[in-house]
């Protein structure tokens, strides 16, 4: 987008790279912890039965952990009772059904593991296509106003952490609730007296981790955010690298990623300082349990003169301890929990921003002749603000129509509202009579080829390049557009030819990477042409031979030239000059200058007569 229209910039958000700016980053919008677990839940849908089979298997290897104490506990009765006639072989005899349980358990515990970690990797993977799928439905202006590096965060970070968490949360919290009803049943079995003494201290445990995730889930919300905002701030500097560097910005960058970087310290340190309390905490009241039950037991055992309640005792300790490392556990995992409704709320976020509208329109054009009218177009990127004004020009079909004017006038604006990037305010624009808002953004959008300023390639062959968005090209026909862009013999010069990898980074010089993207609107032979500074990479030499051939591509096409270099436009059939969004002068060149008006003044600020 035009950068020329960036206003009320936040210095506290990576801008985006568009017409506005305006880095929203996330977090600006109120969080529904309720609604994210919800969402969660509804993305298991799919997989109940196999969740359901996974869980039954966690419950039915923790059920034999709960147990096992009980029988060894049999064993230490037979010891007690049996003092020097010990019957060894009814003591195997549980032996061997407690090695069969713990076998049994440790295989199901697997097997549900195994489950789990399917599940969660299928889930990741939907989410990841669920926000590919979002990227391509979004319109351009939720990237102008976003930064890249927190929505690739979303994808990498935020689906990562759910689901990890997801893999590593739900069996244990099962596993885990299963221990402890089961340590209570247990624990009832063994004596209600003492599971009385036990269970006056629950409350408190409770409480305290009630209390404790209040306070905790806001730090880990802001934690996530925080992580989102230094990948943007990341992207953004390394993407610039050269012109940090150049303009020695990199103190301020470096100052910039301090700030966040402090303020994600903080959030994560406040966060898990906070969950880390109920770890000790719990430790601290369970301790307090056991000495209560060894005091009340050992009270039991000598006012029934019964010395087999000793093992009853141990038994009981056992599950007790049983029960609070389950509720450690249950809130150590509320920790890890928290960050997964974290993560969750923002792909949620992103996946219920608004879409463009999904449009499914019949084909208006089938022949296309090139005639284009903007009839009282008026638009802005903010309602409050308008930047196209009344805009009117017809531009008749195989023209050369050149777009001039100072930095902000509305060139590209006037160029995306052609493409239908963004929709107009009011007016309409026409093309062979046919109102753009009667078609497709797909149908519209392939009317035209497109040159930009800023060169994009992608990491496949230069021959995949050249064809992008085309399909059915020959070798000809790819090699011939590349004669025709002067770029043939510098392919043919390296290694592989047309076959060469190379990526955004390759190791090729800025013009001819704009050379590549040149051949690539020849070859795609749209009806229309749209070049946006397309010649402002490469030399004098090279513009001039690009000119020829952008002179033969556009012979008998409709052609939009956004331009600063006025030499470049000096044969257009039409130029319109634009000033703060209306057009002041239109024109040809000779016309113009006769003029002695502001094409005059602009065109003659550029050459000394």
């Amino acid at each position: 987008m035009a950068n020329n229209h960036k206003t009320n910039v936040s210095p506290k958000k990576p801008m985006g790279r568009g017409p506005m700016g305006m880095g929203m980053g996330a977090g600006e919008k109120p969080k529904n912890f309720k609604k994210s677990v919800k969402n969660l839940i509804a993305s298991f849908k799919g997989h109940y039965f196999v969740i359901i089979l996974a869980l039954a298997f966690a419950v039915a290897s923790t059920t034999f952990n709960i147990v096992a104490p009980n029988i060894i506990k049999q064993m230490g009765e037979l010891i007690v009772i049996g003092g020097l006639n010990i019957n060894l072989g009814k003591i195997s005899y549980y032996g061997i059904i407690l090695v069969c349980m713990y076998g049994l358990s440790a295989i199901l515990n697997y097997v549900q593991g195994i489950i789990m970690a399917r599940i969660s990797s299928r889930i990741s993977q939907k989410y990841r296509s669920d926000i590919i799928k979002k990227i391509n439905k979004l319109p351009l202006k939720y990237f102008d106003n976003n930064s890249y590096g927190d929505t690739l965060s979303r994808i990498t970070n935020d689906v990562d952490t759910l689901g990890q968490s997801l893999n590593d949360s739900l069996s244990t919290t099962i596993s885990s609730v299963t221990m402890i009803l089961g340590a209570v049943i247990m624990m009832l079995a063994n004596s209600p007296l003492l599971t009385l003494v036990m269970v006056v201290m629950i409350p408190i445990s409770i409480g305290l981790i009630m209390l404790i995730v209040k306070m905790s889930q806001k730090y880990f919300l802001k934690q996530q955010q925080e992580l989102g905002e230094i990948n943007g701030q990341i992207e953004e500097i390394y993407s610039a690298h050269t012109v940090v560097t150049v303009f020695n910005g990199q103190k301020k960058a470096q100052e910039k990623f301090d700030k966040t970087n402090n303020e994600l310290y903080k959030a994560g340190y406040k966060a898990q300082i906070l969950s880390g309390l109920m770890h000790p905490i719990m430790n601290f009241i369970g301790n307090l349990t056991y000495v209560a039950v060894c005091v009340v037991g050992a009270y039991i055992a000598i006012k029934n003169n019964n010395p087999v309640f000793a093992v009853t005792i141990v038994t009981f300790i056992t599950y007790m301890r049983t029960f609070n490392n389950q509720i450690g556990n249950i809130a150590n995992i509320s920790s890890t929990l928290q960050s997964t409704v974290a993560a969750g709320e923002r792909i949620f976020e992103f996946l219920e921003e608004e879409e463009q509208i999904d449009e499914d329109k019949p084909k208006m054009l089938n022949k296309v002749v090139g005639n284009v009218e903007f009839k009282n177009v008026c638009f802005g990127y903010n309602k409050d603000k308008t930047i196209i004004h009344n805009f009117s020009a017809s531009i008749k079909a195989g023209q050369k129509v050149a777009i001039v004017g100072p930095t902000g006038a509305g060139k590209t604006t006037l160029v995306n509202l052609l493409m239908r990037f963004y929709d107009i305010d009011s007016g309409d624009i026409l093309i062979d009579g046919v109102s753009i808002k009667d078609m497709s953004r797909k149908e519209v959008r392939s009317l035209f080829g497109m040159v930009l300023q800023d060169t994009w390639l992608f990491e496949g062959t230069i021959r995949e390049n050249i064809s992008y968005g085309t399909t059915g090209l020959t070798n000809e026909q790819i090699e011939s557009a590349c004669s025709f862009a002067h770029i043939d013999h510098f392919i043919r010069s390296l290694p592989n030819g047309y076959e060469m990898i190379i990526d955004e980074k390759a190791n090729i010089s800025q013009g001819q990477k704009q050379l590549l993207t040149i051949a690539r609107a020849m070859v795609q032979n749209s009806p229309m042409l749209i070049l946006d500074e397309a010649t402002s990479s490469v030399d004098t030499r090279t513009e001039i031979q690009i000119q020829e051939a952008m002179d033969k591509l556009m012979a008998n096409r409709t052609s939009f030239v956004i331009a600063h270099r006025l030499s470049t436009i000096k044969n257009a059939d039409l130029i319109l000059l634009l000033r703060n969004g209306n057009i002041v002068e239109q024109g040809t060149h000779e016309e113009l200058l006769k003029l002695n008006g502001y094409y005059s003044e602009l065109y003659n600020s550029q050459f000394d007569e």
